[in-house]
């Protein structure tokens, strides 16, 4: 079965959420993947199971070459090739298929930052922006683990301002190659990489990129001693006098910006998805737990206090999961009709991509955030044994930490998130200044006490469109009040920003929900349906509070309490008790013994 989207209306584009609505019929949801699908799942969670888990402390202990077998057996299984085209000897499937690959792996602790670096960062940047000698030469060797990939972007003085690189490239007299010279740090995979994107400046302020084998001019700095993810090899990686031939320029001279940050944009997703990954292991680990402790002559599980946190684990997977495929969907549709266009296969991706980097910011955040608090109470349910390093939460605590880090820092993507938004409306590609003026003017008028619409899922279905106005009028109100200063106001562009992200969590659960209800009846899916309203709840809270802070921080007067009566509208929301909810869900979990939904 294809992924695609059964939606005839225009397609929905990037960003376009927070002013139109879209079908849940039109979306992308995991329950629609198909039995070959299913089977590469089963393939990889099989992998994990046998080759990984078992051998998690040694993975750890960096067992030397421990980590390059396990590599080259993936690759033996196809793991590192799924979204290298077939006439680089990998097998070309759809980005929702390796968005998949990405959440199963992700259990893997160190073993998934080491494929994820090699398959995302370390070999898309050749995929995109290589010649067709630079992918015939290295693709096929990268597909199948032969070769192993890195990526050279952080340096001591550069880390999230990753144009400031100071490492340099300089043209040889007879213009046959170039000179690098430079320091890398905090560089995954380094220790036994093969292949190294490098950024570095030629004559000073060209940022550039260039494929670098390892060999003469490449040394390496100690591996580093981490909190976590111990066995994912991070070293620095000198470059002294680097011979790199011409042709191994990645990409034009001077824009290495565009390498850099749209190979970003896919990994931001992929995190998420590897996040979730680990948090479903999280989850089940906790639920079986909380069956086999037994105090006060029960099992934990009988207990409110700790059906909250598996309830709340698992809210927290199901509904970033929803969000994450339905951008995956919009990424490959994106895709399809570039490819119509006549774009390559290659030139489609990266643009459908860049079009979604609103989403995947968002989703880099709220995924990274869920390992984080999944993580966190799974310690939390194993008490004492939870923090012993002879049981697994220690591990996935302290491995969950990078997350908020990796892939730029979740201040970065937060504020990023904001300044996407309102670029896309200064340059006519999303049209905020009109919904955002509708909502003033309601916010003038008499409150309308119309008809409320009818359903299972109405009351959730109008705060959500509040949601949306209370987000429209804090922009509107920063962006007139800051104009080109807005940047500097980091702390409300954060609000907005989470705001931004729970509203797009929030309905691409509820469609997520809606389309289940429509292929599988409402009694099949109650515990999602459960999770889809409690988390609607507590999002309207999350928002009043996010929204309040912004607007204390950014008026007063008239203007503030004018305000703050429009938020209080928009973020009111019928009663619900989530108590006996949570309880059903974690009824749910503790029968199935597992993550269910």
């Amino acid at each position: 079965m294809s992924t695609s989207s059964t939606s005839t209306d225009k397609r929905f584009k990037g960003g376009e959420y927070i002013i139109r609505e879209q079908e849940a019929s039109s979306i992308f949801i995991p329950e629609q993947f198909d039995e070959e699908q299913k089977m590469m799942a089963d393939m990889a969670r099989d992998f994990l199971a046998t080759e990984v888990h078992p051998i998690l402390d040694r993975i750890d202990a960096q067992e030397p070459g421990l980590m390059e077998k396990l590599l080259e057996k993936a690759g033996e299984l196809g793991l590192l090739a799924t979204s290298i085209p077939e006439q680089y000897e990998g097998f070309g499937k759809d980005f929702n298929t390796s968005l998949l690959l990405t959440e199963i792996v992700g259990a893997g602790h160190s073993f998934a930052v080491a494929l994820a670096a090699h398959t995302g960062i370390g070999t898309l940047p050749i995929l995109y922006f290589g010649t067709e000698e630079q992918k015939k030469k290295y693709l096929p060797k990268l597909a199948s683990g032969e070769w192993k990939a890195s990526y050279c972007l952080t340096e001591p003085g550069s880390g999230s301002d990753a144009l400031a690189a100071k490492t340099k490239a300089v043209l040889s007299a007879d213009g046959s190659h170039y000179i690098l010279n430079g320091q890398k740090m905090w560089i995954t995979n380094a220790g036994f990489a093969d292949t190294f994107i490098v950024f570095a400046q030629i004559d000073g302020d060209k940022f550039t990129g260039f494929i670098v084998e390892k060999g003469e001019g490449v040394t390496l700095g100690n591996e580093e001693h981490k909190m976590g993810i111990k066995g994912s090899s991070t070293r620095q990686v000198f470059f002294n006098d680097c011979k790199v031939p011409k042709e191994n320029v990645l990409g034009e001279i001077g824009k290495g910006h565009l390498i850099a940050f749209n190979i970003l944009n896919i990994g931001r997703i992929k995190l998420a998805a590897a996040a979730l990954g680990g948090s479903t292991r999280v989850s089940t680990l906790s639920i079986q737990y909380a069956k086999e402790r037994i105090q006060f002559k029960q099992p934990i599980a009988n207990f409110g206090a700790i059906q909250y946190k598996l309830a709340e684990q698992a809210i927290k997977i199901y509904t970033v999961q929803s969000a994450m495929y339905r951008a995956g969907q919009g990424i490959q549709d994106a895709e399809e009709e570039l490819v119509k266009q006549g774009k390559t296969y290659e030139e489609a991706l990266l643009a459908a991509a860049q079009e979604y980097a609103i989403e995947c910011a968002m989703l880099k955040v709220a995924g990274s955030e869920t390992l984080d608090y999944v993580s966190d109470e799974g310690v939390q349910i194993l008490g004492g044994y939870g923090f012993s390093a002879d049981y697994p939460m220690d591990r996935s605590y302290r491995d969950s930490r990078i997350n908020r880090i990796f892939e730029g820092t979740n201040e970065i993507n937060r504020m990023l998130t904001m300044d996407m938004f309102l670029k896309k409306a200064m340059k006519g590609e999303l049209d905020l200044m009109g919904p955002a003026m509708a909502v003033q003017k309601e916010l003038m008028a008499i409150p309308d006490f119309g008809a409320e619409d009818e359903g299972l899922f109405a009351d959730e279905k109008k705060a959500i469109k509040n949601m949306k106005k209370a987000l429209l009028m804090l922009a509107g109100a920063a962006a007139q009040k800051y104009m080109d200063k807005l940047a500097t106001e980091q702390e409300i562009l954060m609000n907005l920003a989470d705001i931004a992200i729970d509203i797009y969590v929030a309905e691409s659960t509820l469609l997520r929900t809606e389309k289940l209800i429509s292929i599988k009846g409402e009694d099949a899916v109650k515990g999602q349906i459960d999770m889809t309203k409690v988390n609607i709840f507590d999002a309207a809270d999350r928002i009043n509070i996010a929204g309040k802070n912004a607007i204390n921080s950014m008026s007063d007067g008239d203007m503030q309490r004018m305000m703050l009566m429009g938020l209080k509208r928009f973020t009111k929301v019928a009663p619900l008790n989530t108590k006996d909810a949570r309880r059903r869900i974690a009824a749910q979990l503790i029968e199935a013994n597992q993550y269910c939904f």
